[in-house]
């Protein structure tokens, strides 16, 4: 069934998390049939509602996964949902921005049912952040074996994306944990970007003999992706106070220092990198990213509150997504761009349906 709305035809869309059962989510629950969205010039479908302060999208074919920073995985298949409860070997602390953050499914998923997860924990009276496997069992989600502890964490600057690169390592942003030093340190991993093999080696070819840095001298980058040259690309949250703004996207290399705190926006220094593209005193706050066959760079932000299209090669910069509030990530499936916003997080101002996982067609 298809009809016109506004700019264009637009299918039915589907309500996976109803009012009336978004506090119940522990078995599957059938989806509701609504009309699509079109909101200030926006036309999406909605897939899920009240989700709880999501912050990662996966897919297994058809599928999706949604972490929650609470410790849940909420998964959204046929027309249904689930919320599925995640078992930890350490206790989560949801503090501030940490929490369960990032997930990333291994390329064998579909028979391994075995996940990547980051999350936030409490150790000697420190908060760090460590890089874990789970595996899906009986509807919900157990912690089969830990891969790197002891990350530095914090109130804030947590970091906590995961992918997996084109050349099949697994990487890792981490925040500076709001101790800026950190970031140009290279024997910690606070202010990183990180790489190990996909069973939690140190890859012999890093830049820094047996150390899982990749990359350093970052303030909170939460986005990496790859294009289909293979470059990689990463999205970073740039000062706070005054001043402010100057948050990044960067191309980055192995080895590259880029330069936090050193020097901000495109402040030079020898031997440190300017960033691709910075957004001067405004502020955006870039958390997902990722990139279309045509090589833009889909953003979700926070403050800046808008899904944006960045052309890295002409270093314009327009939105695709607004007036939805805050965004946490995108991600791509067959052209058809996925959205998570993020106004549940103490940060936004949410609505009686938020959060939600929202899909605009190609």
């Amino acid at each position: 069934m298809i009809r016109s709305v506004g700019i264009g035809i637009i299918t039915m869309a589907v309500v996976l998390l109803s009012s009336a059962c978004s506090d119940k989510l522990s078995s599957t629950t059938k989806s509701k049939m609504v009309d699509s969205q079109t909101k200030a010039g926006n036309a999406y479908t909605i897939l899920a509602e009240k989700l709880r302060t999501p912050w990662s999208i996966q897919f297994d074919e058809e599928t999706v996964y949604v972490s929650e920073r609470e410790g849940s995985i909420v998964k959204i298949s046929n027309g249904s949902v689930t919320r599925q409860k995640v078992k930890l070997s350490k206790p989560l602390k949801v503090q501030g921005e940490g929490g369960f953050l990032g997930i990333q499914l291994t390329p064998d998923f579909h028979n391994s049912r075995q996940a990547y997860a980051y999350h936030t924990y409490e150790e000697g009276g420190k908060i760090l952040n460590r890089v874990i496997v789970l595996q899906e069992k009986n509807g919900d989600w157990a912690e089969v074996k830990s891969l790197l502890e002891g990350i530095p964490g914090g109130h804030i600057h947590n970091g906590g994306r995961l992918a997996i690169g084109p050349d099949h390592m697994l990487y890792i942003t981490t925040g500076d944990s709001g101790v800026d030093k950190l970031a140009q340190d290279v024997k910690s991993t606070a202010g990183k970007i990180l790489r190990m093999t996909l069973d939690g080696k140190v890859p012999s070819d890093n830049p820094f003999a047996k150390s899982y840095v990749y990359s350093y001298g970052h303030r909170n980058s939460q986005g990496i992706a790859w294009d289909k040259q293979g470059r990689m690309f990463s999205s970073e949250h740039g000062p706070s106070g005054d001043p402010g703004g100057h948050d990044e996207i960067n191309l980055i290399e192995k080895g590259n220092n880029y330069g936090w705190p050193v020097v901000i926006g495109n402040e030079k220094k020898e031997g440190m990198v300017t960033p691709l593209y910075q957004t001067g005193d405004n502020a955006i706050a870039p958390s997902g990213i990722a990139i279309d066959s045509e090589g833009q760079i889909l953003i979700a932000t926070l403050i800046g509150k808008k899904l944006y299209g960045f052309n890295p090669d002409t270093k314009q910069m327009a939105a695709v997504l607004e007036s939805e509030g805050r965004l946490r990530d995108v991600k791509l499936l067959n052209g058809d761009i996925y959205v998570l916003t993020n106004n549940t997080d103490g940060r936004g101002s949410p609505s009686a349906t938020d959060d939600r996982l929202l899909m605009l067609k190609k």
